[in-house]
């Protein structure tokens, strides 16, 4: 589903010079799977996770998701993926059931397919008490379902998610989490990016931690604390980004 191989991106920065932002990453993820992308601040997942979703071009390697090319084939990637990220903007003026409607319009959904995928994420992710409801007057829990179902509307088979608990009470994180380990049993590749050790612990098949813009290791939990003989992820982590 999701194929990377000696992905890199670079930047030209008038201090700096030229800074590697992306250094000759590659891992792969399957269907049914959360691959997660744990590392701190700056560590390079946002910028790979925007190559992923073609609002940046790579530097060099190759990335393809669903089979698509992001730098041949950008329109058929947009169309396979669905994104969502902490920062992701919901419109005031327009409602739940707007807002949602209009993304499965952009994605050329037909009418009556399109209702019919909304009735039913509106009662998986218990969102009809609030259909009505405009963004401007949505709560952080109302707002990041809608992000949510506008991601999905169109039933992609590979999902995107950069830090979407961020700035969450702990009440909405969970139901984040929840409704991501449900679409993972629904067979979506889901590319999960973090610097939360719990939620790595909690939801990730595989993850792959990454620091200065390189992998530093990638595999299972119980692989990654045999491998570096270190039982504590918290631990095992500085170990690696301090390197």
């Amino acid at each position: 589903m999701i194929h990377v191989e000696n992905l890199t991106k670079s930047f030209r920065d008038l201090r700096r010079g030229q800074v590697l932002a992306v250094d000759h990453i590659s891992f792969n993820a399957k269907a049914g799977e959360v691959f997660g992308l744990l590392g701190p601040n700056r560590a390079g997942k946002t910028t790979t996770m925007r190559i992923l979703c073609t609002v940046l071009k790579p530097t060099g390697g190759v990335a393809r998701l669903a089979g698509f090319d992001v730098v041949a084939q950008p329109t058929q990637v947009r169309q396979h993926i669905g994104f969502l990220s902490a920062s992701t903007a919901i419109y005031d003026r327009m409602s739940a059931w707007e807002m949602v409607e209009y993304f499965g319009k952009l994605y050329g959904m037909t009418d009556d397919l399109l209702r019919q995928r909304m009735e039913v994420l509106f009662a998986e992710l218990q969102m009809n008490d609030f259909r009505d409801v405009l963004g401007a007057k949505m709560s952080t829990g109302m707002r990041q379902k809608v992000s949510i179902a506008r991601a999905i509307v169109h039933d992609p088979p590979v999902l995107i998610f950069d830090e979407p608990t961020l700035g969450l009470d702990v009440l909405v994180a969970r139901a984040v989490l929840d409704n991501i380990k449900r679409l993972r049993d629904q067979g979506k590749c889901i590319l999960y990016s973090t610097h939360i050790m719990r939620e790595v612990e909690k939801l990730c098949d595989r993850v792959a931690i990454v620091s200065k813009g390189k992998i530093q290791t990638c595999g299972t939990l119980p692989e990654l604390r045999e491998r570096h003989g270190q039982d504590d992820l918290e631990e095992l982590f500085f170990q690696l980004v301090s390197a």
